[in-house]
């Protein structure tokens, strides 16, 4: 069998492995608009990532070695991987499974069953397949002080909160249990504990409309409540055995059309900040289980085409990383000569600073996200360098991953920290990067790197 080799996995300089969960039901009942299908929340018996893990029964082991071999068969590196947690709401099942399931998955990078999770871990800092970020997704209600200490000794450095809209009355039509203090709780708690957030969003809810969803968007990004690293936006679909789906059939819910949820999202990405970043747009939901809604999964594909008639250019990080500028403009010559740019803003009663790696056109090639609480404690919630992977150790001119970009964005972040007094700097850290860090002088206390100014 011939396995197609798809570049953009690893374009931005890791190689993602989704995870999936056993099936269990949310504890505050269904959304609306989630499928109920004997799979886990929010997903369909024939979603890609379902039918690889249900032909596993759901095993991390053997999911993370399945994928392993697929990678390895398509000729990408797998020796820096981002560990996605996936399938409902992970943080609300027994603990037990949970530090299982996750020493699990360290285990099948490891190619060796440990102990304990802290085994597991330190095995998996010099492993040949090191986790060097791990995501875990949620819901604002679940991601308390108690949550976030766990994800913290998970490993975790990313965290995505099911956000939809903020916006209490569609909250209830929905079903949605939570609020929208929950939200901006959630937010303030996770930035505070450097993770990098991301939110899911999903325009076209029961109850909104394409005025309300652009307005909500907007604020977003100009309350500082909020503010995220990431954002994934979902459009409502009407989909089989939803309560959506009912309602939809009783003509009392009517999706937009694709022209108006074309401008809508184009309206959107403009309004999105560099500092952010849009992972996705569109969920892989085969067509046979949607009944209304858009079912164009080259939506994003669709968007960028119109925004280049329109001669308007996205400025978040995906449209901008060196990886998908080569990708998409391959005849393009690209100006190497990089300068650090910085920008300041508040989000939730802290400093955040952003420090970009760019070259004159506003090509990213790597970042560092700082946060500064009012306690003068630095911490960096992010660094990353862009471009195809390189296996560690390896060089290629062709390539910008391994070239000392990383230092020079650590030591501007050393430079911040002096400037503003912080007498210590802690970094958020995959648990496979953690070496990186220690041979520039940070050491680990348990659960970050840290490094005395």
């Amino acid at each position: 069998m011939i396995i197609k080799r798809k570049p953009t996995r690893t374009i931005s300089g890791v190689t993602p492995i989704a995870v999936v969960i056993k099936p269990g039901k949310c504890p505050h009942g269904t959304c609306l608009y989630c499928p109920s299908l004997n799979v886990p929340q929010s997903y369909t018996p024939e979603s890609p990532a379902i039918l690889r893990a249900r032909k596993l029964n759901y095993d991390a082991f053997k999911q993370i070695r399945a994928r392993l071999f697929a990678f390895n068969a398509m000729k990408h590196p797998t020796d820096k991987i981002e560990l996605i947690i996936m399938g409902g709401t992970f943080l609300s099942y027994p603990e037990r499974y949970q530090y299982n399931f996750i020493k699990r998955c360290y285990d099948a990078l490891n190619d060796k069953k440990s102990k304990n999770l802290q085994e597991a871990k330190k095995i998996n800092e010099k492993a040949k397949h090191r986790c060097v970020a791990l995501c875990i997704e949620t819901r604002p209600d679940i991601c308390g002080e108690k949550e976030i200490k766990r994800m913290l000794e998970f490993g975790a450095t990313r965290c995505e909160l099911g956000v939809q809209i903020i916006d209490d009355k569609i909250y209830k039509e929905i079903n949605r249990g939570h609020t929208v203090k929950d939200v901006i709780e959630a937010t303030k708690r996770l930035k505070n504990a450097g993770f990098k957030i991301g939110y899911h969003l999903m325009p076209n809810l029961p109850g909104s409309n394409l005025k309300k969803d652009l307005r909500l968007f907007k604020k977003l990004f100009s309350d500082s409540n909020y503010k995220p690293d990431q954002i994934k936006i979902y459009p409502c679909q009407v989909l089989a055995g939803s309560k959506l789906a009912e309602i939809y059939k009783k003509g009392s819910y009517e999706p937009y059309s694709l022209p108006e949820l074309i401008n809508l999202i184009i309206k959107m990405k403009l309004s999105t900040p560099e500092y952010c970043r849009i992972m996705r747009i569109m969920r892989e939901i085969p067509a046979k289980y949607m009944i209304a809604g858009t079912k164009r999964i080259d939506l994003r594909k669709m968007l960028n085409e119109e925004m280049k008639k329109q001669n308007k250019k996205c400025k978040c990080i995906r449209c901008r990383e060196i990886g998908f500028v080569m990708r998409d403009n391959p005849k393009l010559r690209i100006d190497h000569k990089i300068f650090i740019k910085k920008l300041i803003y508040k989000a939730s009663d802290g400093k955040e600073i952003f420090i970009e790696a760019v070259n004159k056109g506003d090509v990213l090639f790597g970042l560092c996200r700082l946060r500064i609480n009012k306690d003068k404690i630095l911490m960096i919630r992010e660094l990353h360098v862009y471009g195809p992977q390189l296996e560690i150790g390896k060089s290629d001119e062709k390539k910008f991953q391994h070239k000392g970009l990383g230092k020079i964005l650590m030591e501007e972040a050393e430079k911040i920290a002096k400037k503003e007094k912080c007498k210590k700097i802690f970094i958020i850290s995959g648990v496979g990067v953690r070496n990186y860090y220690k041979n520039i002088g940070y050491n680990l206390k348990s659960p970050y790197m840290v490094k005395e100014i």
